[in-house]
């Protein structure tokens, strides 16, 4: 009986999980600027990311040189996996990218502070489509490590400094959150997040960030607390003992 060879490699679909950089601007050099002011806020929290150069939210009629924001990030320590547009740029040299998320389809959500925000409401799902499964976290989560979900994600235990946490959805933790807890990551400003014991290094929702070069007010910092947008601003909230 011949042996079968063993498959040396497999051909399947799937997705990438990295951060989409969606620039609303042509000017590259108040998006470098706008960058660098990120980057100095929170020197930590896109150390090492490799991103997608999204360009479906720029406005219509305008281009952008993808090779030298890539070059930027590239000086940076992040890395530009390729672009996803209807078409490339001129002369690009990043390849182009298929997404599969509807933020193309979706107006912008609010900036960081300092940054323009632009009218309009929250991605909706497409008709018909399955909710994404809530990701669910029994242990603690340690330095360096990362957990994404699709939809909501739930963490039973301590998220530890240096941890970080992203999701499309809702962020539950039933726990201290001392590392970083990204809500809302695809877009959607009606994301919260919720901890039984607020310590964080960063929260965003929808892209609106605090760091703890912030200091939190005494009502919220080390107690059970939501976070959530209200307009173009974080609001924290202690969570009422019924």
């Amino acid at each position: 009986m011949t042996a079968r060879k063993p498959t040396l490699f497999d051909l399947r679909s799937g997705g990438i999980d990295a951060l989409h950089l969606s620039p609303r601007t042509d000017d590259l050099a108040a998006l470098l600027q706008a960058l660098q002011q990120r980057l100095d806020g929170a020197p930590d929290f896109l150390s090492g990311e490799s991103l997608v150069i999204d360009l479906r939210r720029m406005p219509e009629g305008r281009g952008l040189d993808v090779d030298a924001l890539a070059g930027w990030l590239r000086e940076h320590g992040l890395h530009a996996l390729g672009v996803v547009a209807d078409a490339l740029p001129p002369a690009a040299r990043l390849p182009l990218l298929h997404s599969q998320d509807r933020r193309g389809d979706a107006t912008p959500q609010p900036a960081a502070a300092g940054e323009p925000a632009p009218a309009g409401g929250a991605p909706t799902p497409a008709a018909g489509a399955a909710a994404p499964a809530t990701v669910v976290i029994e242990r603690p989560l340690r330095s360096g490590q990362r957990v994404y979900s699709a939809g909501d994600l739930i963490v039973l235990d301590v998220v530890s400094h240096g941890a970080e946490i992203i999701a499309a959805g809702n962020i539950h933790v039933y726990a201290a959150l001392r590392g970083r807890a990204l809500a809302g990551a695809h877009g959607d400003t009606s994301a919260r997040i919720f901890c039984s014991c607020l310590e964080p290094e960063l929260v965003a929702v929808a892209g609106v960030y605090r760091t703890a070069e912030t200091p939190l007010p005494p009502e919220v910092a080390g107690q059970a607390a939501q976070i959530r947008l209200d307009g173009d601003s974080l609001r924290i909230e202690a969570l009422r003992k019924r």
